[in-house]
């Protein structure tokens, strides 16, 4: 039977269980969106400066699986949060250590996350 999701899931924890049912690869990617500035005098001004492209940005983190379909887009962070950190912090560990064997490709931002 081909299950496609009917929305993006709620958390993680949906797209885990979601990839474990059906047998899919997950895809898991990060992405920087430009952003204005922060005004002066904002707490943690320089959060939003991107370490990679050195520019004000906020980040999310975008799962799909091997066939494109969206299945959750992450809170964003501010942008200087590296992409493994933000996985962490969303509880993707735990869940891929307590949850259903899935196998996930991700890109080498993610290397050392391997559980």
């Amino acid at each position: 039977m081909h299950h496609q999701p009917r929305r993006a899931a709620a958390n993680l924890a949906e797209v885990v269980d979601h990839l474990g049912a059906t047998g899919k690869t997950g895809i898991i990617g990060g992405t920087e969106i430009r952003v204005r500035r922060p005004a002066v005098g904002r707490k943690n001004r320089d959060y939003f400066i991107s370490g990679k492209n050195k520019q004000n940005a906020v980040k999310v983190m975008v799962f799909t699986d091997g066939d494109g379909w969206l299945l959750f887009c992450s809170p964003t962070m501010p942008g200087r949060c590296a992409d493994i950190t933000h996985a962490r912090e969303l509880g993707l560990v735990r869940l891929l250590t307590d949850g259903p064997a899935v196998e996930i490709l991700a890109d080498a931002r993610y290397q050392g996350f391997g559980v």
